[in-house]
């Protein structure tokens, strides 16, 4: 019904920047909250910044001052800019989001992942 495709991961150094997207395609009828999950190898997924539709957000507090999260609901998309990276930012990182549909069903979806690597 609803797919969330991710990119912009790929390799960093320390210090380094990356930006992430996520767009949701397919049969949408509204979009609530949409946030950013990453699993660094062996262990939980966790948080890392979370949006409504009306732009209010949260962040895990290692993403505070470094992370920042957007959307832009006419392309049903949202972003994750990520500065100051460190090697423990390395981990698969999801999107994911909210949907209502038409006929008033709650669901969450998510995306493959990708990975960000960021090297000492």
């Amino acid at each position: 019904q609803v797919q969330l495709v991710e990119s912009g991961g790929g390799l960093a150094q320390a210090g380094g920047s990356l930006r992430l997207s996520c767009a949701a395609s397919g049969i949408i009828y509204s979009i609530n909250g949409m946030g950013w999950y990453r699993q660094p190898p062996g262990k939980q997924r966790e948080l890392v910044a979370r949006i409504t539709k009306g732009g209010d957000t949260n962040y895990a507090d290692s993403a505070k001052g470094r992370f920042t999260i957007s959307r832009d609901n006419a392309k049903n998309t949202v972003y994750l800019q990520m500065n100051s990276l460190k090697p423990e930012d390395t981990a698969a990182y999801y999107c994911n989001a909210d949907h209502l549909s038409r006929i008033g069903i709650w669901s969450t979806y998510w995306g493959q992942g990708t990975q960000v690597t960021v090297s000492s």
